[in-house]
């Protein structure tokens, strides 16, 4: 797994060891948030990949992952979330407090939270990278100075900051850029003049060493980049180390969580198909290069939908519909096998039954249903999926069950959810004749969303048809 490669690091004593299992449940964390990520289900994403970065703050890849989502989220604005100065305020006031005290863990918990509203939120980034600095973490350090830069690059603090790290790391090349745009704005500094001299002397004398080394025969120490490694972009390094170790697996995941970053689905399959060649036809390796095509269909459902939506025109509809029933088929194949080679995961069985669903297969959905209902953060889902297949196999009393004790299990998060089962149980009492029933559910519905879908015509017809009623009983009155 990506983060496996990882060289170990000191753990604070806070801080729960990194166990082989907690890695595991981790990436799985992280894989599902880059599904939801690609879905443009970014705010449930952002719950998961702050998730991954509490429990491994020091995995670049999480880190990155988790900006490039908020990035996603707000469009790229520059400036987060609506009145983000006034959001997350309790947050802030924590951070500058843990902070001052020197609290890193807490500066990093209360850092996430202010990410999430804007994550172009200088103080926040910078204190984060202060405290990935004293936790040695210093795999992340740069990256959140970056994203620091990127909101404002010519901010000279930011600038200082961005220099000193890099200056850490010898490339003193970005270093004395960095150097340079605050001489800009200090001009008269002596103290940056200086800077800028020692880091170009610093060059000098590492280059000579460098080139000392090589006409003695000498190898660079392991872990040293050279002067041009330091210049490489991450794609350019990344299938040079995988050159120079076709079988460290990692490196390849690396690569392709890098395309896949950028939406470069094709590369993105190509080196997970090499990851593949590596392993020996690991199947823990096929099933992320599976799991690459997915999300590179999905994508293109996106695309097709977008199309079909913009256009109106019957090509794009049918190009849509097309590819929607190849994702459908591909993904039902794909959690079969995720099943057969994990029987007791409940998630993936979860998964099946909604593929099962979906392909229109009600009697196999049922099953994986009634299995995943066990998990209790999916009962209330289940639920609901289960008397939808019984309503569609016209097992109308077991729908009713199943509908009205989803209403009961799905918690308050899940609002979407929630109104959709009293919609589903409304409309089926109503066309059960059950008008009590129907207008319970549908008064219960129209006080949380009264302009959910057809929910005020339906109680509408639910009142016509009790006055009728009431009417046939008393015809004297």
């Amino acid at each position: 797994m990506a983060t496996e490669e990882r060289s170990d690091q000191t753990t604070p004593d806070k801080r729960e060891p990194m166990t082989a299992a907690k890695r595991r449940r981790l990436q799985q964390c992280f894989e599902h948030a880059n599904k939801q990520m690609q879905q443009g289900n970014y705010d449930y994403a952002t719950e998961l990949l702050t998730q991954c970065v509490l429990g491994d703050p020091g995995n670049p890849q999480y880190v990155q992952t988790f900006l490039a989502n908020l990035q996603k989220k707000y469009n790229n604005n520059k400036t987060g979330s609506t009145f983000a100065a006034f959001k997350a305020r309790s947050e802030r006031s924590n951070l500058k407090k843990a902070k001052a005290q020197g609290d890193w863990e807490a500066v990093l918990r209360n850092g996430l939270e202010v990410l999430k509203v804007n994550p172009w939120d200088v103080p926040a980034l910078t204190a984060m990278a202060d405290a990935c600095e004293a936790l040695h973490l210093e795999a992340v350090t740069l990256i959140y100075l970056k994203m620091a830069l990127d909101a404002n690059p010519n901010d000279p603090d930011v600038n200082l900051q961005c220099a000193k790290a890099l200056r850490a790391r010898q490339q003193w090349d970005q270093a004395i850029a960095c150097l340079h745009r605050v001489e800009k704005v200090r001009p008269d500094d002596e103290e940056i003049q200086r800077m800028i001299a020692d880091l170009a002397v610093e060059k000098t004398i590492h280059q000579g060493r460098l080139d000392e080394e090589g006409s003695q025969g000498r190898r660079v120490p392991a872990g040293a980049k050279t002067p041009q490694q330091q210049f490489l972009s991450e794609e350019e390094r990344l299938e040079r180390e995988i050159a120079q170790d076709p079988k460290n697996i990692s490196k390849y995941l690396e690569l392709a969580d890098l395309y896949l970053r950028d939406d470069r689905f094709e590369k993105a399959e190509e080196v997970m198909q090499r990851a593949y060649e590596a392993s020996g036809g690991d199947p823990d390796i096929r099933d992320r290069w599976e799991d690459v095509q997915l999300r590179h269909l999905r994508y293109q459902v996106i695309q097709a939908k977008r199309r079909a939506d913009e256009t109106g025109s019957e090509e794009a509809k049918e190009e849509y519909k097309r590819l929607r029933k190849k994702q459908i088929s591909k993904e039902l194949e794909y959690y079969k096998g995720l099943c057969e080679r994990f029987p007791n995961n409940l998630t993936y069985k979860y998964e099946l039954g909604v593929r099962y669903q979906l392909n229109g297969q009600y009697a196999e959905a049922i099953r994986e249903f009634q299995a995943a209902k066990n998990d209790p953060r999916r009962k209330g889902a289940c639920l609901l999926a289960l008397g939808q297949c019984f309503q569609q196999i016209h097992q109308l009393p077991l729908a009713m069950t199943h509908y009205e004790m989803a209403i009961q299990e799905i918690p308050d998060r899940e609002p979407q959810r929630k109104k959709e089962a009293l919609y589903l149980a409304g409309k089926l009492a109503v066309a059960l004749k059950d008008l009590d029933r129907a207008e319970k559910h549908l008064t219960t519905l129209a006080g949380l969303d009264f302009n959910y879908r057809d929910v005020a015509t339906l109680l509408s017809k639910v009142t016509e048809a009790k006055t009728k009623q009431i009417k046939e009983e008393s015809p004297g009155t």
